[in-house]
């Protein structure tokens, strides 16, 4: 593999997604995620990457699926306490939260699975970190490449943080909305290193995938439960 065309090349495909995202013209979800997924294929097709650098090897899905079924078991026992605590449950009041359970459960298997996971773990987990640990070695690989996630989340973070009532006091000034932002990119960088530990430990792309699942649909479960 091409480590260096590899991560050079997926870099920017982020770098152009997060800018036409800024900007409003990506079009709906299923549009830019299939174009962006299907920019990561030809990067690593091209650059030589193979199944085993991408976490996409048959023979590591068992392993895969073990890692990943402990991460989402340990998520909802985290997200299930935090429910049930005064002192934390007002973060789940997620104004996303307040939809039809047949809504959620296409937000659950649509957006989150189909158009979040999988996609964002194939470009940062699986060609990203397969062309970083190659580059610069497992560890500094998964910093850089958790960096990146971290970066990845500002847009979005902008576009949401009203949805959430136990941050909409601090969104009112641009100082809060700088911190605001800058918890997410720190939450989200330390998502990425434990995202990035699943894949490198378990060989698959499937671990992060599951806990990325399990981040993103359990606390939206959970936040439904919370308001309804």
């Amino acid at each position: 593999m091409n480590a260096r065309r590899c991560f050079a090349s997926a870099l920017a495909v982020l770098v152009v997604v997060t800018v036409v995202r800024f900007f409003g013209v990506a079009g709906p979800d299923a549009v830019w995620t299939t174009v962006m997924t299907a920019a990561m294929v030809l990067v690593a097709w091209s650059s030589g990457a193979t199944l085993e650098d991408l976490g996409l090897r048959r023979a590591d899905a068992g392993r895969g699926l073990r890692y990943g079924a402990a991460a989402f078991g340990a998520m909802l026992a985290v997200l299930s306490l935090a429910a049930a605590l005064p002192a934390t449950s007002g973060f789940l009041h997620d104004e996303r939260g307040r939809i039809t359970a047949a809504q959620l459960v296409h937000e659950l298997l649509v957006s989150v699975v189909l158009l979040t996971a999988i996609p964002e773990e194939f470009a940062f987990r699986g060609v990203l970190l397969g062309s970083g640990a190659a580059l610069w070695g497992p560890r500094r690989g998964a910093l850089v490449v958790s960096a990146l996630f971290g970066l990845w989340h500002v847009q979005p973070t902008l576009a949401t943080m009203g949805d959430n009532p136990a941050i909409g006091g601090a969104t009112a000034s641009p100082g809060g909305r700088l911190l605001v932002v800058a918890g997410a990119v720190g939450v989200t960088f330390v998502a990425g290193l434990l995202f990035a530990w699943l894949r490198l430990r378990s060989r698959s792309l499937l671990a992060p995938v599951l806990a990325h699942v399990a981040t993103n649909g359990l606390g939206l479960a959970v936040a439904w439960v919370v308001l309804h």
